[in-house]
């Protein structure tokens, strides 16, 4: 793929927040020791921050110590399994500003992507390394300022949890694309096909707080399903082309589930790529049986394909198999979180952030082609500043 890209050009884009490891000294990195065990503190203790919290300390080997939730229901079971003192445990929608200025050496933070651009805010202005659920952020506004957070984290790592570019067997793939073994590569094909996802009990709650409790069905809360979950799918395409769109066109709507929320259920963009590569991409999220998570790259040589929780494989005149099954969920999760802590405890800072918040805007453009129905170049997109209006009034 060529390196010219619009509005300041791919390299000046991706340079922004840095792509290599810094070395510092050991014993820099966090409060204590670089040989003791790392204390981290989570923001959103639903589901995956209780999940995630566990790998962190079976896989990891960390310590939690601190947490954060807006609901103090959500914080009581985990607290007292910790044995987490009152005291280090935050609630509110500003609880994440007290757990960040405690003392602890890393922020997880997982919760709605609406809040990401303040939490990282928060945990970069306190010198902590941040570990953060994908999507950065939900609008470009928020990319914007996650990217300004990461660059201020001089000394300390920054890193979104991606899990397809976790594994062996995916970064094998794109290394064999990169050297060529596709050829000229004509067109790219990306799609996340998925079941219902079940609403969430919210007996008891205000409607306000109902809604946040529900928040993965909430455009301005989650970005919609495309930014929010189809992610998975458009980093890897992105991943693989190494190369940000010029424009996009899409179309897409709600048509089957329609009983909870404002989020579409569906979701088709082509994207247009330098060199005049398209790549297409389509989702939904209400299917009964056919799913997965897919990306593939169609060439003068051969072809590519990489499918999440499955493999990756290349066909043609360089043939290429991959393991028949990769636990990409669990283990690319365990990987990521084995990746941060090791480099936190040898002196070394990760920072991820230009290509994931690249990965971020490609699937921001394609929601904002689709809600107009029509094309939107990504100059457009990064002038628009665009900034969803969450209106949490009630919420706290």
């Amino acid at each position: 793929m060529s390196n010219a890209t619009p509005g300041g050009g791919r390299r000046q884009f991706l340079g922004a927040a840095g792509s290599g490891l810094l070395v510092l000294k050991p014993g820099t990195v966090f409060g204590s020791q670089a040989n003791s065990a790392v204390e981290i503190g989570i923001v959103g203790c639903g589901g995956r921050g209780t999940w995630i919290g566990g790998l962190f300390q079976e896989f990891g080997g960390a310590r939690i110590v601190a947490l954060a939730d807006v609901f103090p229901s959500q914080i009581a079971a985990l607290k007292d399994k910790l044995k987490i003192p009152a005291a280090r445990a935050y609630t509110g929608l500003h609880g994440h500003r007290e757990l960040a200025a405690s003392r602890l050496d890393a922020v997880v933070i997982e919760t709605p992507p609406y809040f990401h651009p303040e939490q990282v805010e928060s945990a970069v202005a306190a010198r902590k390394h941040v570990y953060l659920a994908k999507p950065a952020a939900v609008d470009v506004a928020g990319c914007k300022a996650v990217l300004d957070s990461a660059n201020n984290s001089l000394g300390r790592s920054f890193f979104v949890d991606f899990q397809f570019r976790a594994r062996a067997v995916y970064q094998e793939c794109v290394s064999r694309v990169r050297r060529g073994d596709l050829g000229a590569i004509g067109l790219a094909e990306f799609s996340y096909i998925t079941r219902k996802i079940r609403p969430r009990e919210t007996a008891g709650l205000t409607a306000p707080q109902a809604r946040l409790r529900n928040w993965v069905f909430d455009q301005a809360l989650s970005g919609d399903i495309i930014v929010e979950q189809n992610i998975h799918a458009i980093d890897a395409g992105v991943w693989l082309l190494d190369a940000q769109p010029l424009r996009a066109s899409g179309a897409g709507g709600r048509k089957i589930r329609t009983e909870v929320g404002d989020c579409w259920d569906n979701f088709q963009v082509i994207y247009w790529f330098p060199d005049g590569v398209r790549g297409v991409f389509f989702s939904t999220q209400c299917t009964r049986g056919l799913g997965g998570i897919r990306a593939a790259l169609y060439g003068a040589d051969g072809s590519a394909e990489m499918i999440y929780n499955r493999t990756a494989s290349i066909a043609g005149e360089k043939p290429w198999n991959g393991p028949e099954k990769d636990d990409t969920f669990r283990g690319g999760a365990i990987d990521n979180i084995r990746v941060f802590l090791d480099a936190l405890r040898a002196g070394r800072v990760l920072n991820n952030a230009a290509g994931s918040i690249r990965s971020n805007l490609v699937a921001i453009l394609g929601r904002m082609a689709a809600y107009r129905h029509g094309t939107v170049t990504w100059d457009e997109m990064m002038r628009s500043n665009e900034k969803l209006d969450a209106g949490l009034t009630g919420i706290g």
